[in-house]
């Protein structure tokens, strides 16, 4: 009889240890899938922005975030119906009555239409170097952690800070031929930057009682929505709002991108509740290597040495911010 309880429990613990591998190995899929993606709304995005009428666009602000507007708009539909097929769709109105709501709101706002509309600004005036400077997010983000939610900057997270100052010193080391815009491009790669770190803190705070799939989606629908009918006034793009909704080419891409981007946030979402949030913000960080990878092999973008040992060094700094990469390899128990 004891023999007999001795081997359940034995089978018990081979049979959670099986389980609690394969949990990780989905949410490091996961979290690889978000960086993916991400880079692959990059990518699309910028295509969109090449088609006209986005492409003979008047004015610096014009463009990008006409095209911010219309993939954050079509990224929350698609979560949307992601959110009414799961049956958490009454959720979204709840959330938005309670002060956690408001906050991500808040976060909305500096992901979205600062953040996200510098981003696509960089990309257009910057290509492909404007990618890996985004990232440096995770080193503003741990400033901000600190600041505002007095969490303690470790060595680690100081030389991994370092590294990230250094990458974005090599990848701004040598300006690329034809890049007339180029500075002006990094700077609002570094506005990103800044405004996706706090967003992180704010995000991490609403999360902690909201649905993270009904957070996303308050995320997108209300980023799209302040952009259309707040940022486009003010910039006086609505023109070129409608434009772009009416023409078939940039529409399609900016809905792949949409789509994109809604896949990106849920599965980075659901990587941080899988497989902790510093492992998975790390995986998220991928988009670095396939955003510059895809911008090289689909849109030209040239090739320096710069921007391959910067984009590198800027990764690896990101990685060190956000996790102990020991902790990559070290088996929990259990």
């Amino acid at each position: 009889m004891e023999n007999a309880t001795a081997l359940n429990a034995i089978s018990a613990t081979v049979l959670k240890e099986k389980a609690n591998s394969k949990f990780k190995k989905t949410g490091l899929t996961v979290g690889l899938i978000s960086g993916l993606t991400y880079g692959l709304f990059s990518t699309f995005v910028v295509v969109a922005s090449a088609k006209q009428p986005l492409a003979g666009a008047v004015g610096l602000f014009a463009a990008p975030y006409v095209a911010s507007a219309i993939n954050d708009l079509i990224a929350a539909i698609w979560l949307l119906i992601y959110n009414t097929q799961t049956g958490r769709i009454r959720e979204i109105g709840r959330s938005l009555r309670t002060f956690p709501g408001l906050i991500v709101i808040l976060g909305a706002i500096l992901g979205g239409p600062i953040a996200n509309g510098a981003y696509l600004m960089g990309l257009s005036m910057a290509g492909a170097y404007a990618i890996p400077i985004s990232a440096l997010f995770t080193l503003f983000g741990a400033v901000f952690a600190r600041i505002i939610l007095k969490q303690k900057i470790t060595k680690r997270v100081g030389f991994g800070m370092l590294v990230c100052v250094i990458g974005a010193i090599i990848i701004n080391w040598v300006k690329p031929e034809g890049g007339s815009n180029f500075t002006l491009g990094m700077i609002c790669a570094f506005v990103a930057a800044i405004g996706w770190g706090l967003e992180g803190v704010l995000a991490a705070f609403g999360s902690a009682t909201i649905d993270s799939d009904i957070a996303v989606n308050i995320r997108e629908g209300a980023s799209g929505l302040i952009n259309a009918f707040v940022v486009l006034p003010i910039v006086g793009s609505l023109g070129l709002f409608g434009k772009t909704l009416m023409a078939g080419t940039p529409l399609l891409w900016l809905a792949i991108s949409g789509l994109c981007a809604a896949v990106s946030f849920l599965t980075w979402y659901k990587s941080n509740c899988m497989v902790g949030c510093a492992i998975g913000m790390s995986l998220n960080m991928t988009y670095v290597f396939f955003g510059v990878v895809l911008s090289i092999l689909f849109l030209g973008s040239p090739v320096t040495p710069t921007i391959v040992v910067g984009s590198l060094v800027v990764f690896i700094g990101a990685v060190l911010v956000s996790v102990n990469p020991m902790d990559l390899f070290r088996k929990k128990e259990v």
